[in-house]
């Protein structure tokens, strides 16, 4: 039985197919393929509907092969062809403790959004804190300001590595913070200082959220600023933890948890 799974986020769309196998007499899931495509200039059903035939003709596999399609993610209600569409919260929960069991605290930050999610051992959230679409908290806050410092997002993470400087960023909006940063670069600040400072920030405002839901058992970050180091480092930090699990592939998360949760319900 193979089943799907879609996260229609602001910026990619994201396609897991999972495919349930007997090992040892008994059921497990395997993912068959995880497939990410940028929507450019697509409409988000477009995006969607390429994004799921990209992915079927990659593994293989025929619409017809596909029993339920779930979907999640800001624009999971243009997802015309899918089955149900279930919350992030929901979805992450379910794909972060399906890779790591013992995870209980979900943080999840990608480009537009931010959130802290508690989950229950069987992949259940039991409750969340979001950050209302403020970018501030989330992936496109450190983008804007990677650009004010013309570094790519890449650079603009290992840059604050190099930094042990605090430096306190006051504004809550982009459009203020980009005004502090460009003070700071009028003053000789140091890149490195600042984009710490900048990714420092972010981590403060996402701990905010997750210390409303409880910092319990292993700590899982997924979404897209995952694999940002610099964010990570200052979200250690700022939670005050020694270690924050990482998957493989933390954009594909969401999208794993709704082909989960779609094989689930067809049993």
């Amino acid at each position: 039985m193979i089943t799907a799974g879609i996260d229609m986020g602001s910026r990619s769309v994201k396609v897991v197919l999972l495919e349930e196998i007997n090992v040892e007499g008994k059921p497990t899931f395997a993912v068959k393929k995880a497939h990410l495509m940028m929507p450019g200039d697509l409409d988000a059903d477009q995006a969607a509907d390429k994004a799921f035939a990209d992915a079927l003709a990659a593994a293989g596999v025929t619409r017809d092969q596909v029993k339920s399609v779930f979907a999640t993610g800001a624009g999971r209600n243009q997802v015309g062809f899918a089955t149900e569409g279930i919350t992030e919260m929901t979805a992450g929960a379910k794909g972060a403790v399906f890779m790591f069991p013992q995870a209980r605290t979900i943080v999840d930050v990608g480009a537009e959004e931010g959130r802290g999610i508690k989950t229950d051992p069987d992949g259940k959230a039991i409750d969340f804190a979001g950050n209302e679409k403020c970018a501030a908290g989330a992936g496109s806050f450190a983008e804007a300001m990677s650009r004010a410092l013309q570094l790519t997002l890449k650079e603009f993470g290992e840059a604050s590595l190099k930094s042990d400087k605090n430096i306190p960023m006051n504004a809550q909006c982009t459009v203020f913070a980009e005004s502090e940063v460009v003070s700071l670069i009028h003053s000789s600040t140091p890149k490195e200082d600042i984009a710490k400072a900048v990714l420092d920030a972010v981590a403060s405002r996402v701990c905010a959220m997750v210390r409303r839901v409880g910092i319990e058992g292993n700590v899982v970050l997924i979404g897209g600023m995952a694999h940002n180091p610099g964010f990570v480092q200052s979200l250690k930090n700022a939670m005050d933890v020694d270690q924050v699990t990482l998957p493989d592939l933390p954009e594909y998360v969401s999208a794993l948890g709704c082909a989960l949760i779609a094989a689930e319900r067809l049993h």
